[in-house]
């Protein structure tokens, strides 16, 4: 620099290459939660199904810093702001150098283990650079709620890795995918995970008795590998039937325009599941003197249960609250809506369904 011009150019010049690099050392994730409305358990075989992402899911932060012996430091948080995971893994074979025993699991810490080490696989210069990575994740809802605290994960790990989050998902947890679908959408759609692979289209359901639905959190987790064990145990007749029942419920719930024929639709589809998985349905067994439909989200028996009602939301809420439960969402507390006058180039490209690489 000659002179005083000159100064204040190469100035604003380094000024704006400091920025640049800042902006490239900091990157930002997000992946929306999911609940499957039709098509628990036959989603993963084929079976047309409807999922609804959340407006709550998982903000992934990631942050660079040079060094000489680069490690990835992972810290977790909840929706309060609480650490409930953290760990330190070097970055030649991902091994893990610490994690904290009071509070995290060993499995846990070998679970993330096990994504990081399969992103690598699927991009082989994944973390090669000299660089500490300090990275924060951000819970929206409770861990307990089963929102998708796992499939956020994959999914905003596969966007950070440039790496199919289908298939990391496939390699890793396993599952039909509608998850991973629905983390990258903005609004309801209809998933099916075929032979060919998963393929999923903007579903227009944005029903005018949305008022009359309500998600409950039923105080449990639940694992389904019973249920799945069973479902598994089926002939290929057995669920080509079931699918083909489903689909048809799932194409009526598009067209439905009133909460009673909502109502029917959902009672149909919870005896075709129950006689799937050989299970008595979540009304049937915890909630036989309720007035409206209920119908479980899921695996059957815990997370969340939808009920509708034609009665005021006080009467829901007091009903619900003598069984001891209180945690009572709206529709338009928790659902991703985003009406087709409000589409985005983002959501067109989700409307192709294509599972090849990150949309």
């Amino acid at each position: 620099c000659q002179n005083r011009h000159s100064a204040l150019a190469c100035a604003l010049t380094e000024r704006q290459e400091k920025d640049k690099r800042e902006e490239m050392s900091n990157s930002y994730y997000y992946g929306h939660g999911k609940l499957l409305l039709t098509g628990e358990y036959l989603v993963l075989d084929g079976a047309k199904s409807l999922a609804l992402p959340t407006q709550l899911g998982q903000q992934m932060h990631v942050q660079y810093r040079p060094s000489s012996e680069p490690k990835l430091y992972w810290k977790s948080l909840d929706q309060n702001g609480k650490v409930w995971f953290e760990a330190t893994f070097e970055l030649w074979h991902f091994n893990i150098l610490s994690f904290n025993e009071e509070y995290v699991s060993l499995d846990k810490v070998e679970a993330l283990q096990g994504i990081l080490r399969q992103a690598r696989a699927q991009n082989i210069h994944f973390l090669r650079d000299q660089l500490d990575s300090y990275v924060t994740t951000n819970l929206e809802f409770p861990l307990e709620w089963g929102l998708g605290t796992s499939s956020t994960l994959i999914y905003n790990i596969a966007q950070w890795a440039y790496v199919s989050p289908f298939e990391l998902l496939e390699k890793t947890f396993g599952g039909s995918g509608y998850d991973i679908a629905c983390a990258q959408s903005f609004g309801p759609i209809i998933f099916q995970n075929l032979k060919q692979g998963p393929t999923w289209e903007t579903a227009n359901f944005y029903p005018g008795f949305k008022d009359n639905i309500y998600f409950i959190y039923q105080n449990k987790k639940q694992n389904s590998r019973e249920e799945i064990s069973r479902y598994r145990t089926l002939t290929v007749e057995q669920k080509h039937e079931a699918v083909e029942k489903i689909n048809k419920i799932t194409t009526s719930c598009l067209d439905c325009i009133d909460i009673k024929e909502f109502e029917n639709l959902i009672y149909e589809h919870e005896a075709v599941i129950s006689k799937v998985i050989d299970k008595p349905s979540v009304q049937n067994e915890k909630y036989s003197d309720y007035w409206g439909a209920i119908k479980s989200l899921g695996a059957w028996g815990g997370d969340f249960i939808m009920a509708t009602s034609s009665k005021p939301k006080e009467e829901v809420v007091s009903y619900f609250a003598e069984k001891g439960l209180d945690q009572i969402l709206s529709y338009d507390d928790l659902i991703l809506q985003n009406f087709p006058k409000f589409s985005t180039s983002r959501e067109t490209k989700s409307e192709s369904g294509q599972a090849l690489g990150i949309l």
